[in-house]
């Protein structure tokens, strides 16, 4: 019998309780993963508060981890006992120290690679890389905004847009954190409390504005980043940290310079196994290389994860953060 982070009911951090769990044996095409560091993302929020219904409670959430594969069910032949592996995306299920897990979603992780540093990079990792290379394709003649850029995706997305020779601007809510920004490859950092982004992306870009908005934040500032795109430019909202975007008209999109705009997902852009290799392939060729670091800013044990929620609802967290099992 081993622990986990039950949710029984939706709610605050409180909902959150660490209780004897016990994982099972594996089915076909599933393997039990001993966890050595799990990941926290503002999407294991969103299902913990019930914006993003689960499929039913209790519930075990979390959707990235890192650790040994212990047993494998019939027909499995992604992963072997022994092997050392990562995973992103769902099905929900990190927050325990051992857990069952479709074979076909685990990724076997390369030796250089330590485990915390996986349980903090991949699901962050592969969004940015879906990102840069799915949503707009970022290049040497690419100016892009990053909102949240010392965040665990903005952390992570910096760095791989500068190591392709992009220009980045991006936006922050303290100084310390505009030092970190500029550390991971901002050229132009905004200090949104203290300034208009929209003024300051003009600014910065002598009015032609930039070609892509990378935006986790969602309501506070969706509209606004619509004004900072050049014509045709691209929209990418991929979070939603201050709340969802209200309805609008199309014809806004339109209006504001025949506009593109998405709301991808890392489910969907990994959903087949070859897209998922190929995805992490290019996060750990570039992890390799050292172009992009992981950045583990804030660790705690397993147990204590709804205090991790709870900085960072907060804004009081910057980089990634991981557990401990």
């Amino acid at each position: 019998m081993g622990k986990a982070v039950v949710l029984h009911a939706t709610g605050g951090p409180e909902a959150l309780s660490w209780e004897d769990f016990e994982p099972g044996t594996p089915g076909p095409g599933e393997a039990l993963v001993a966890h050595e560091a799990v990941g926290v993302n503002f999407i294991d929020i969103y299902q913990r508060t019930g914006l993003y219904p689960l499929p039913k409670l209790p519930a075990v959430l979390g959707l990235e981890g890192a650790g040994v594969v212990e047993a494998v069910g019939e027909g499995v032949t992604e992963v072997a006992v022994g092997d050392r592996v990562a995973y992103a995306g769902g099905p929900p299920g990190a927050y325990a120290e051992k857990r069952l897990i479709p074979a076909h979603r685990l990724v076997p992780l390369p030796a250089f690679l330590s485990f915390h540093d996986a349980a903090s990079v991949m699901l962050r990792g592969m969004t940015a890389r879906y990102l840069l290379k799915g949503c707009y394709p970022v290049g040497p003649e690419s100016v892009i905004l990053v909102h949240a850029a010392s965040g665990g995706v903005g952390t992570l997305l910096t760095q791989w847009a500068h190591s392709l020779g992009a220009t980045v601007i991006g936006t922050v809510g303290s100084e310390a954190k505009a030092v970190q920004a500029r550390e991971n490859g901002c050229d132009h950092v905004i200090l949104y409390r203290e300034e208009d982004f929209v003024a300051g992306v003009r600014e910065f870009t002598r009015g032609r504005g930039v070609d892509a908005v990378y935006d986790s934040v969602g309501q506070a500032t969706f509209l606004k980043s619509l004004d900072c795109l050049r014509p045709m430019g691209m929209m990418v909202s991929f979070g939603q940290s201050s709340g969802s975007v209200e309805p609008f008209s199309p014809g806004l999109l339109a209006s504001k310079g025949s506009l593109f705009l998405t709301r991808p997902s890392l489910m969907e852009y990994t959903r087949k196994r070859e897209d998922l290799l190929a995805h992490a392939e290019d996060l750990f060729g570039v992890l390799e290389q050292g172009a992009v670091k992981a950045k583990i800013n804030q660790e705690y044990p397993l147990r204590e994860v709804g205090l991790a929620h709870s900085d960072l609802e907060s804004r009081r967290t910057s980089g990634c953060t991981v557990l401990q099992v």
